[in-house]
């Protein structure tokens, strides 16, 4: 009785631990909590990498969230805050990044990519009607048809 006890006790704990994990911010205008939502969902969590800041629980995402929080609060705007956040961490931190000659690959490699895909679909249709258009000579008729019929008497017996 004491071990389910202690056990329905550690539990409660750790229920009550994760609930301390959602954040709760007071805007003074309805405009600064759009902006702070949109630019935690445009910055990415440079730990987690494949998450926005709004989705990580990572302690550099609670820090960056609340640095956003705390420049709203000064009066800054979002293209300010973005813009601080670019010049500390750079156009990775963005989930969208401006188009440089730096980030060029990330928006040019998709599509070429998609031109190679097809270019190589297209040669392979190609070649395999080339290969299906070939006249074949009397003799070449001959050993087909043999080899078909050696095939059927296999399949028979």
């Amino acid at each position: 009785m004491n071990f389910i006890k202690s056990l329905v006790l550690l539990l409660l704990s750790m229920a009550s631990y994760t609930a301390v994990a959602v954040e709760y911010r007071k805007f003074d205008q309805p405009e600064q909590e759009a902006v702070y939502k949109v630019l935690i969902e445009e910055l990415r969590c440079l730990v987690c990498q494949n998450q926005t800041i709004a989705d990580s629980n990572a302690e550099l995402a609670q820090d960056l969230r609340r640095q956003v929080y705390e420049m709203l609060q000064q009066g800054k705007s979002k293209d300010e805050i973005a813009e601080f956040m670019t010049q500390r961490y750079g156009d990775f931190v963005l989930y969208n990044p401006p188009f440089k000659a730096k980030t060029g690959l990330l928006w040019i490699g998709p599509v070429v990519f998609l031109v190679i895909g097809l270019v190589m679909l297209f040669l392979f249709t190609r070649r395999k009607r080339n290969t299906q258009n070939i006249k074949l000579t009397e003799e070449e008729i001959k050993q087909k048809t043999k080899i078909r019929n050696l095939l059927n008497d296999e399949a028979e017996q």
